[in-house]
């Protein structure tokens, strides 16, 4: 009985909820001064490279690579960044937290 009445109630809930007044959203704000065209140029261009053994995404900002997501076929992902801008890519552990070591108090006096 108990399971009736709740199959009930859920088959019920989406009519009741619907019942209510309903008001259309207001219209979208203009934007402020200053912000009505839109700079491609701060926006990131991303090319996607597929091989067999991986996929690379190659992120520039105004033309210059400053970051490369591979995602190997066997594996987890991993980050190449260019921290200095000078084209030497260091791998970055984006994706997980860093870890730090435990930093217990052995002993005081």
């Amino acid at each position: 009985m108990r399971r009736l009445l709740s199959l009930l109630l859920l088959a019920a809930l989406p009519v009741w909820a619907q019942k209510g007044d309903l008001q259309p959203l207001p219209a979208v704000p203009p934007p402020p001064p200053g912000m009505e065209a839109f700079d491609e140029a701060l926006e990131p261009q991303v090319t996607i490279v597929k091989r067999e053994t991986e996929t690379r995404e190659e992120y520039r900002m105004k033309g210059k690579l400053y970051m490369v997501k591979v995602t190997p076929a066997v594996g987890p992902s991993y980050y190449l960044v260019d921290n200095q801008g000078d084209g030497q890519f260091i791998q970055a552990d984006i994706t997980h937290p860093v870890t730090k070591p435990p930093m217990w108090i052995i002993h005081s006096w």
